[in-house]
Order: structure tokens, then C-alpha cells, then sequence
């Protein structure tokens, strides 16, 4: 399947979906007391911490083009490499932590068919804890070229909601927008047996962008 490209223009960023249940009520309040400010005193002390709850908002939702990498893997999520670790069947995780300045909406890191996507209920221990490994998440298996490739988003402390964008048996290309975490959390990947990664820890990733294995 080919890569996809955004025909969007480079730089243009537009809000994710599934923002709207967090987005627009913090957007009304911020409104109501700027406008009610102008009238009233009082309402300024509400309305400068309103105003920057929204743009806080704004700025979390961001959901900027990309131009999509080449490569057989590429990053799914924004962050930081947190832990490279084999598996027993031979496959390597790639855990990503994302941080809240990230931006959180989620692409394919290969191209493929959705086989499944399965939502697991689960506790919200911070990300970057190894007790995560329990909190919610949606396990995402993939058809690819490589095989079954398992993706996993798992929420953070303040997340409590994971927005798959795409059903099982959709077909995906490359860096295709594929779901949003909101707020802090972190996502797996799972290199199948004799791809070798090209990340290491610490590193930054940028979804759709970075190359997580080796040739």
C-alpha cells in the first residue's frame, strides 16, 4: 500500500477529533467571562484563568500535518522512547511516553488491515509508572506486510478515554491518523521477531515521522 501524503498544506494545524466533549466547554466559559468582564470587574478574575484553560486546551488538541517518512516502521505517537525490552516470542516493545505538551492523536505505523481493536478497562497510574502496564487501554493488531504487528495506547493519570478513529477491518496506509489519547499517557509497539530497532531510549519520536526500525 502506498504512503500516504497529506495534500493539506505543510504547517497548517487543525483540532483532533474527540476533542469536542473537553474543548467546547471550556471554550463557552472562557467566552461568557470575557464577554460578562468587560461589564463587571469581578468576572476578570474569572475570566484570565478560563482563557487559559482554553488555550491550554487548544494548544493539547493541536492535530498538525505531517509529512510521512519512509521506512517499514514508523512511530506512532509523539514522545519519548521510555524502554526498548525483547519478548519472549521474539518480538521487541518500543514503549513511547507522551507527555501533555505532546501532541496526542496516533498514526499507523504500518500499512495494513485493522484485525482487531480491543478496549481492556483498567486503573490510571501515571504513564511513565510500570504499574501502566494496567491501566485503560485499546490493543490494536494490524495485518502488514511484516505479519500481525500489536500497537497498544494506554492512558495516563488524567486520561480517562482512548478515541479509536478507525474499526476493525479498515484498511490503513502509513502514518493514517488512527485514534487520540487524551492528556498524559504512553504507546507500545511491537517489533516482530528479526526487525531490530533504530531508536534507543530517551530518544524523541514524532508520529508518522520518526523510523523505529533498522534495515
Amino acid at each position: 500500500m502506498p504512503h500516504s501524503h497529506s495534500s493539506a498544506p505543510r504547517g497548517r494545524v487543525r483540532l483532533a477529533r474527540g476533542a469536542s466533549p473537553w474543548l467546547l466547554p471550556t471554550v463557552a466559559a472562557a467566552a461568557v467571562s470575557l464577554t460578562r468582564a468587560r461589564r463587571s470587574g469581578r468576572w476578570a478574575t474569572v475570566a484570565v484563568p478560563t482563557t487559559a484553560l482554553a488555550a491550554g486546551m487548544l494548544w493539547f488538541f493541536r492535530d498538525p500535518e505531517r509529512e510521512i517518512a519512509q521506512g517499514r516502521v514508523i512511530s506512532p505517537a509523539d514522545g519519548v522512547v521510555q524502554s526498548i525490552m525483547p519478548w519472549k516470542d521474539g518480538r521487541t516493545r518500543v514503549a513511547i511516553f507522551m507527555s501533555p505538551l505532546n501532541v496526542h492523536v496516533n498514526r499507523a505505523p504500518l500499512a495494513g488491515t485493522v484485525t482487531s481493536v480491543e478496549h481492556i478497562p483498567g486503573g490510571f497510574v501515571p504513564a511513565f509508572n510500570k504499574e501502566s502496564e494496567n491501566n485503560e487501554r485499546v490493543v490494536w493488531h494490524f495485518d502488514t506486510e511484516l505479519g500481525d504487528i500489536e500497537m497498544v495506547q494506554i492512558a495516563g493519570a488524567v486520561a480517562r478515554r482512548i478515541v479509536p478513529y478507525v474499526p476493525s477491518g479498515s484498511k490503513v496506509e502509513q502514518g493514517e491518523r488512527i485514534g487520540l489519547i487524551r492528556f498524559g499517557s504512553r504507546v507500545d509497539i511491537y517489533l516482530p521477531e528479526g526487525v531490530l530497532p533504530d531508536v534507543e531510549v530517551g530518544q524523541t519520536t514524532m508520529a508518522g515521522v520518526t523510523r523505529l526500525d533498522r534495515d
